[in-house]
């Protein structure tokens, strides 16, 4: 199996060191440079070409998102790098900015060293990963443009498209239930499974299932795909 290969842009040295350690001991995983600042960081992305570059917003040269759009303006099209922003930052304004700038995910970093792993790997995969605290921002962004979420940073516009085949078809050849409406209600609220258990008093492998079956339905890789889709196929308000 191919590695993953990472680039760490991250200037908190402690922060840095423990997140490469962590991920160095994970066989899937191969480390392929760091950088503390920005003007190191994009030369490491166009010299090594990793599959996914973390990067911090609160960077002391530039941040992370001017990182990330100009990383983007001239890298080769070409290449397979993705970027998964990994930040204290959870506001709106940031959030929207990041993935207008080109990022690819966006994970906090009080976030479990799981979910990390897990966004890694979407992240890899071509997909994107957000963190559930912050998921709700993008999909109000959604609801408010009417079905797909138009992100600024200065005078550029990127639209976040959602899925484009005919939902009403899905949804009349896999009709979902009762509780995987309720599930799904919950899942667009930014739930944890622990929280939708807890709220439907049913146990943690149920609402596991109940996903599951959400995302096969809806023919989505994950959650936030699921949440979109919903939206726009009126399934939840």
């Amino acid at each position: 199996m191919s590695k993953i290969r990472v680039a760490l842009i991250e200037d908190h040295d402690l922060t840095r060191i423990g997140l490469r350690t962590a991920l160095q001991q994970r066989e899937e995983i191969e480390i392929v440079g760091e950088a503390a600042n920005a003007s190191d960081g994009l030369k490491l992305l166009y010299s090594s070409r990793p599959d996914v570059g973390i990067v911090d917003i609160s960077l002391p040269d530039r941040d992370g998102i001017e990182l990330t759009q100009q990383f983007r303006k001239y890298a080769d099209p070409k290449w397979q790098t993705t970027i998964l922003v990994l930040t204290l930052q959870d506001n709106e304004e940031t959030v929207m900015a990041a993935f207008a700038a080109g990022a690819n995910s966006y994970c906090l970093k009080d976030t479990s060293f799981e979910n990390l792993l897990e966004a890694l790997r979407v992240t890899h995969e071509g997909n994107s990963w957000i963190d559930p605290s912050i998921a709700r921002i993008v999909l109000r962004q959604f609801k408010l443009n009417g079905g797909g979420a138009v992100l600024r940073r200065e005078e550029e516009t990127v639209i976040i498209d959602a899925l484009r085949d005919d939902y009403s078809q899905v949804i009349e050849n896999y009709p979902l239930s009762r509780r995987e409406l309720e599930v799904l209600h919950l899942i667009v609220e930014g739930c944890s499974n622990a929280v939708i258990a807890q709220k439907l008093y049913i146990t943690v492998g149920t609402v596991k299932t109940h996903v599951r079956n959400i995302l096969n339905k809806l023919c989505v890789d994950d959650r936030t795909q699921a949440a979109v889709r919903a939206l726009r196929a009126g399934l939840v308000s």
